[in-house]
């Protein structure tokens, strides 16, 4: 059984069942949400736009980063909440596959579950490409939700 779990949050659906679904299956384990913001893909459901200057990179998009990553980490509180257990939170900026693949490679993570796509598209393949690059890249076992 793993001892420490890593949940990659976004905000979506997805993502929060990814989250559920580790709290109930490892009820011994730590588990570590980890929001991984993308440079130029903004999350779901966040109106962070970071397409095009001057906003990246500017005081205003990181206090709306921090802003964004803030309430998404409060939602992920009331998930654990509901499940009378606490979550770690950590985030970081850049491209989310390569940052959870070397997250869960630095902090010796046991196991990864995630949500298969942040966004809900009705064309969308059954992965999106960061569940995909993680699931064949990790170096430990991933659980995908879908």
């Amino acid at each position: 059984m793993p001892s420490s779990v890593l949940v990659p949050v976004d905000g979506s659906p997805l993502s929060m069942d990814a989250l559920r679904h580790a709290l109930r299956a490892f009820p011994n384990a730590e588990i570590t949400a980890y929001h991984a913001v993308d440079l130029f893909e903004p999350d779901y459901g966040t109106d962070v736009d970071s397409a095009y200057e001057p906003m990246i990179g500017s005081d205003a998009w990181y206090r709306a980063v921090d802003a964004a990553t803030d309430q998404l980490f409060e939602d992920v509180a009331d998930v654990a909440a509901d499940y009378d257990r606490s979550v770690a939170t950590e985030s970081d900026i850049g491209e989310p596959a390569r940052l959870i693949l070397e997250y869960a490679t630095d902090e010796a993570v046991d196991h990864i579950v995630l949500g298969s796509h942040g966004r809900l598209e009705t064309n969308r393949a059954l992965y999106g490409s960061v569940a995909e690059t993680v699931a064949r890249r990790s170096p430990v076992p991933v659980t995908v939700v879908r």
